[in-house]
């Protein structure tokens, strides 16, 4: 009869080295085998990232303008209403909402094709800490490479866009850092947003019976 009691696994968990190391390997192998699932992933949170860049550099570069530009700028962005940039909030939080969802429905995909893959490593050994860690490390990847490239992308699409619009003075009156402050934001809001998505997928795989996971047929 296996023994599960407390003493047994504390024991198992000192027996077996399963550093940060090992997880950051695995976890990135999976996202090489998974590669198709995790470029659409990867884009959703491009996406919602994108639009929300998009979103604050208009907003910074438009108050900007709006306040040491000419006074023909400065009717052409007062014509902005309000219930428009109200319905761009609204929009960036559904978008940001669809990128948790996509992550969380991602990973318990990749929790399902992984039964025994996972059991296999829990009969090894592997406690759960280092199964969840391997479920937040993939989806982290995924959020830092789709946040990290939405945010620049984003920001880019408005900066060419208000160069085509309002010509050479958006260069001049460009606020770098107040952007540079938006790109790190939305980078870690990414990073944040997938790791939330995951964190039910991942306690899931961890709670996983390793019995029942070794005879699974899926």
């Amino acid at each position: 009869m296996v023994n599960n009691s407390p003493e047994s696994k504390k024991a198992m968990g000192k027996q077996i080295k399963l550093p940060l190391t090992n997880a950051i390997r695995i976890s990135s192998k999976n996202i090489r085998i998974r590669l198709g699932r995790s470029i659409i992933t990867i884009g959703g949170i491009f996406l919602g990232i994108a639009f929300l860049m998009s979103v604050l550099t208009s907003s910074t570069i438009n108050n900007v303008l709006f306040t040491q530009g000419t006074e023909e700028i400065r009717l052409s962005i007062a014509k902005i209403s309000q219930n428009v940039k109200e319905r761009q909030i609204w929009i960036v939080v559904l978008s940001l909402l669809v990128c948790v969802v996509g992550v969380t429905n991602a990973m318990l995909m990749s929790v399902t094709e992984r039964y025994r893959e996972i059991g296999t490593m829990k009969c090894l050994g592997a406690l759960d800490r280092f199964i969840v860690e391997l479920f937040l490390l993939e989806s982290s990847f995924q959020g830092l490479v789709g946040s990290s490239l939405g945010a620049v992308a984003g920001m880019t699409a408005v900066v060419m866009v208000s160069l085509a619009k309002y010509g050479g003075i958006v260069f001049s009156l460009f606020p770098l850092l107040v952007i540079l402050k938006y790109l790190i934001f939305c980078t870690s809001l990414g990073i944040f947003l997938s790791i939330i998505g995951a964190i039910y997928p991942a306690y899931t795989a961890a709670k996983m019976v390793p019995a029942d996971a070794m005879r699974a047929t899926i």
